[in-house]
């Protein structure tokens, strides 16, 4: 666009344009009436043309796809989007948003399931983590499982590692008594009797009620000791069912010192490991500088450790493993601080993963940060009340944070896969190419 001056002084010289580029956006209503051709087949079907992709209930994709970017990226209530809109000049109820945002989530469901399949069968490590949530009125737990590719979310009333393991099976559910199950079954202590009743009988079970009429066949549903015998069970026929689909075959997975999290091949995360001697509150001197001295003996070595990332060798592998049992073999007088070093000093191997597989973080930042998006959402608008709304807040926020760890716009993905125009490639496949490259 040329802009030209409209009084210039007699006798001044012109001297070109000067340019600059505007940034603008332009919001604003559009109403589109829609004839669908009708026809009455001869055996008295009626027939109507259909509408483009995207239309939900009166309102176009590209509304759709504002809305849902606003709320789920941007983090606006359903209020506000409802007053915004209607301040624009859309006019649309507060009920009708919400519909927008958790109906005919089918698509992205699917994708969803997909990528954390896909993240799970192609990651060297994962972290994860939880934080509280509330649904349908009660205390429930979402769970945040991911590493620099993915992140997926699920919400459960249950916080244990039976609840964990589930996530994991990426929406299958079968179960399955293999080797597998058996020896996890065992490293949980499930009781002699009850394993050797299971390995007599070894399969696959399509769903819950298979799988616990089975036990109940068995005996194990009566069973009254510690630990319960359909819990450890169904743990290991769950992990099992895991690795039968082919999923965490070499991945660590690296967590807080929570034991839900404790399941194939595990890491500890070191900031929260270093946090517990944090939290200590000494009562003397003596104990003060007890504390302050461990603390940056355990801050050197985990800067050693991320040096030793960058070049590792058996050498200095062997090293770092004399140097931790230095240090968390100290006897410092403090007797709190000297038996959480010994509990620390227990978890060696957790800790020390990174020596045998130096690609994998030493730290649950990653989780942390992609759980806070779950936490901001649960302090703006509180909790869910209906499955739908769960669904679409855990998938949605799942699918936002891949495609920002992919290098994808959400706004475009959005756009794409309410209109079906297919530009956007899947996220699974990208997942895929990201492992490969």
């Amino acid at each position: 666009m040329t802009l030209k001056l409209e009084d210039v002084p007699s006798g001044s010289r012109f001297h070109g344009y000067h340019t600059i580029t505007v940034r603008d956006l332009v919001v604003a209503p559009q109403v589109t009436l829609y004839r669908r051709a009708r026809w009455r087949t001869p055996d008295g079907e009626t027939l109507v043309a259909p509408l483009p992709a995207g239309v939900l209930g009166g309102f176009g994709p590209n509304l759709r796809r504002f809305i849902l970017a606003a709320h789920i990226q941007g983090q606006v209530t359903t209020e506000r989007l409802s007053a915004m809109l209607a301040g624009i000049g859309v006019d649309i109820s507060k009920r009708q948003v919400v519909r927008l945002i958790s109906a005919d989530l089918a698509a992205f469901e699917t994708e969803d399931r997909a990528v954390l399949e896909a993240g799970l069968a192609t990651a060297r490590w994962i972290t994860v983590d939880d934080t509280g949530a509330r649904h349908a009125g009660r205390d429930a737990f979402t769970t945040q499982i991911g590493d620099d590719r993915f992140t997926s979310f699920r919400t459960a009333y249950a916080r244990s590692r039976l609840a964990f393991l589930e996530c994991l099976r990426a929406g299958a559910t079968e179960y399955v008594v293999d080797d597998e199950a058996l020896a996890m079954m065992r490293r949980l202590n499930l009781a002699g009797p009850f394993v050797d009743r299971l390995a007599a009988e070894p399969g696959v079970f399509p769903d819950e009620a298979a799988w616990h009429g089975h036990l109940d066949r068995l005996g194990l549903s009566e069973a009254t000791i510690t630990p319960d015998p359909v819990r450890v069970a169904s743990e290991g026929a769950v992990w099992a069912a895991i690795r039968a689909r082919g999923l965490l075959e070499r991945t660590v997975i690296v967590s807080d010192d929570a034991g839900r999290f404790r399941a194939g091949d595990h890491a500890l995360c070191w900031v929260h490991a270093e946090r517990l001697v944090h939290k200590l509150v000494p009562a003397t001197k003596q104990q003060r500088q007890a504390v302050e001295l461990v603390r940056s003996l355990i801050w050197w070595f985990y800067a050693d450790l991320k040096a030793y990332k960058r070049e590792p060798s058996p050498r200095r592998a062997a090293a770092m493993r004399a140097r931790f049992d230095r240090i968390f073999r100290r006897r410092t007088g403090f007797v709190l601080l000297d038996r959480l070093l010994a509990r620390l000093h227990r978890r060696k191997g957790e800790l020390l993963r990174v020596l045998d597989r130096p690609e994998i973080p030493l730290h649950t930042n990653g989780s942390e940060n992609d759980i806070r998006a779950c936490v901001t959402k649960r302090k703006i608008s509180g909790g869910t009340v209906s499955e739908a709304g769960r669904e679409a807040r855990d998938i949605l926020l799942g699918l936002m944070k891949t495609c920002m760890k992919l290098g994808v716009s959400f706004y475009a993905y959005l756009g794409d896969r309410l209109t079906r125009t297919g530009e956007v490639p899947a996220l699974a496949d990208l997942v895929r190419q990201t492992a490969r490259a």
